[in-house]
């Protein structure tokens, strides 16, 4: 599930979810920043770091493009791991990197220079169990599916842990496509952000190792903000909300402020 800061993470926890999607996009989101590498990777794992030090569950950080070349993605592992943060997702597009969400060009970064950003971040990591991700973008991108997978299999093949594929189309057809093909043992990872109605049970039936729910937790934050402050501005008043929020000691509970 996705976490944005050390609170966001907490109640994710609490609501069963065993492991962590520290998402780039709304991270930078928390930060009144756009998702383009606009802040720093150090700004990043200030957050993530206190994610790690408030929830025991592991972390996997989306680390874009690795902000920067094989040179960045090397003192970036090295730099999770020495946060306790278990594993990194680094994507084949340019940095700076643009949500891939967004507009139509996306431009990926040539093969052999990705595998080189993987092999480095393997040669780089100080924990045996740390795990890289390998995120394939030419569905994004409009590559099509052969394009994917030969990408996905030269990743593998240069040592990521797992491949995550992703796509923006709404019927989830492409990314069914893909693992029907997929012909390899290494885990492959789904972030249905933009194919949500498709059955989950699809996916599972082909042996998906993981999904991300990518951005849910602040968007869901948006909506419920928004839906009380403009309750509060137009009635100038706060009667009537107070079964709607969190109480004050839910509140202090997550933050520990009740323990001695």
């Amino acid at each position: 599930m996705e976490a944005h800061n050390a609170l966001s993470a907490k109640i994710a926890v609490e609501s069963g979810f065993e492991a962590l999607w520290a998402s780039g996009l709304t991270i930078s989101a928390t930060m009144g920043l756009r998702d383009r590498n606009e802040a720093s990777w150090t700004q990043v794992l200030d957050i993530v770091e206190m994610i790690t030090d408030f929830v025991p569950e592991p972390v996997l950080f989306d680390g874009d493009t690795g902000f920067g070349d094989a040179n960045n993605v090397s003192r970036l592992v090295k730099k999770l791991c020495q946060r306790n943060v278990q594993g990194v997702c680094i994507e084949d597009k340019l940095f700076p990197k643009q949500n891939s969400f967004l507009g139509t060009a996306q431009p990926l970064l040539p093969v052999e220079d990705f595998c080189e950003k993987i092999k480095r971040g393997k040669d780089a990591q100080l924990d045996d169990d740390f795990v890289l991700v390998a995120r394939v973008e030419a569905l994004i991108a409009g590559h099509g599916l052969n394009e994917a997978l030969d990408r996905a299999y030269r990743y593998q093949e240069s040592g990521a842990d797992a491949i995550l594929i992703h796509s923006k189309k709404s019927d989830g057809e492409e990314i069914l496509q893909f693992l029907d093909r997929w012909q390899h043992p290494c885990p492959v990872i789904i972030v249905p952000t933009k194919y949500h109605a498709t059955p989950t049970s699809l996916f599972i039936e082909r042996d998906i190792a993981a999904i991300i729910w990518a951005n849910h937790s602040l968007r869901a934050s948006i909506s419920a903000m928004r839906t009380i402050t403009d309750q509060i501005c137009r009635g100038r008043s706060v009667a009537g909300i107070e079964t709607r929020i969190a109480s004050l000691e839910q509140l202090f509970r997550l933050t520990n402020e009740l323990s001695a």
